[in-house]
């Protein structure tokens, strides 16, 4: 899961669980979503997983 890019489609940041989507086994799938960082994400950017907490939750950064 670490490494894998995505878009965010629900608001990410601190205190925020936001909500990203994610390519995974074929499909694409909704994950939770926490800043890695001390930041904002709006939605439609595209970020990277740095951690994965599962089953469904993971830390993500924007990738560029």
């Amino acid at each position: 899961m670490v490494g894998k890019r995505g878009r965010v489609i629900g608001r990410v940041g601190p205190g925020i669980v936001g909500e990203v989507m994610l390519p995974v086994r074929g499909a694409t799938e909704a994950f939770y979503a926490y800043p890695a960082a001390d930041e904002v994400i709006e939605v439609g950017t595209p970020v990277v997983v740095v951690d994965f907490d599962p089953p469904r939750s993971v830390y993500v950064a924007r990738a560029f």
